[in-house]
């Protein structure tokens, strides 16, 4: 049993062949999806495919390069999703210091974190947090804005130090198609893995689009490093999984 802890099912680049994007991953045991929005459009996707298809669940919010011109009414409008049972996270949200360089531009990003984030804590609801290039700021509002409902930093790359901080936040770590060996010293009770599917493919299939069912290369290399059991590893992440994200196993 695979939770998929972060993809796109509602990304166009897999939406159009979503049926058998599911079945596939379905076939390699990835039998849970959490679809993360980044806007309005992509929330609302996400949503409809949680309602429609068994074992999808959602994501809802504004990923910290889209929130520039976004209305209040659109906001409000999205946040709304948040009565349907499917929706199980707030995300993805964070900072993104990679794509965006001009000062206001961060500061609005800053301002929006909080927000998302104090509207997950209203909610009772986990997040799921964007960290590129931004870590330091990023770790600062995660502490004096603490998500009370926990959550994961997606796609973790950051160092053995950062980790260490956001563990102690009580934030899960998610690992994906960038393993290293810096992650195995990641503690089993806080790891997730996930695809950011359709980007961040895994070896050995890096050019392609990545899907749901390399998930299970992710759990393999993890395996490796940690020199363990890959069954045993699959049911401590599938557990941690459902846990942070209170879907019933």
């Amino acid at each position: 049993m695979l939770f998929d802890s972060h993809c796109h099912l509602n990304d166009e680049n897999l939406y159009p062949r979503i049926e058998e994007v599911i079945s596939s991953a379905n076939k390699t045991g990835v039998k849970k999806f959490l679809v993360v929005g980044y806007d309005k459009a992509s929330s609302f996707l996400a949503v409809d495919i949680a309602n429609r298809y068994e074992g999808c669940y959602a994501a809802i919010g504004f990923h910290p390069t889209e929130i520039f011109g976004v209305s209040e009414k659109d906001y409000k409008d999205t946040m709304s999703l948040v009565t349907n049972p499917k929706v199980i996270a707030i995300g993805e949200i964070g900072l993104d210091y990679y794509w965006i360089k001009d000062p206001k531009q961060r500061k609005e990003q800053k301002e929006w974190f909080i927000k998302q984030i104090d509207f997950a804590n209203e909610h009772h609801l986990p997040i799921s947090i964007h960290n590129r290039e931004s870590t330091e700021d990023c770790v600062k509002i995660l502490k004096e804005h603490r998500p009370l409902f926990g959550g994961v930093m997606h796609c973790f790359s950051g160092s053995v130090e950062t980790m260490n901080e956001v563990i102690k936040l009580g934030l899960m770590i998610a690992l994906g198609g960038t393993v290293t060996f810096t992650n195995e010293v990641v503690p089993l009770d806080r790891l997730l893995i996930e695809t950011d599917c359709p980007y961040l493919t895994p070896h050995p299939h890096r050019g392609e689009k990545n899907e749901p069912k390399y998930l299970c290369l992710v759990l393999e290399e993890i395996a490796r490093l940690k020199d363990m059991s890959k069954k045993h590893l699959e049911d401590v992440i599938y557990k941690n999984t459902c846990r942070v994200f209170n879907v019933d196993e």
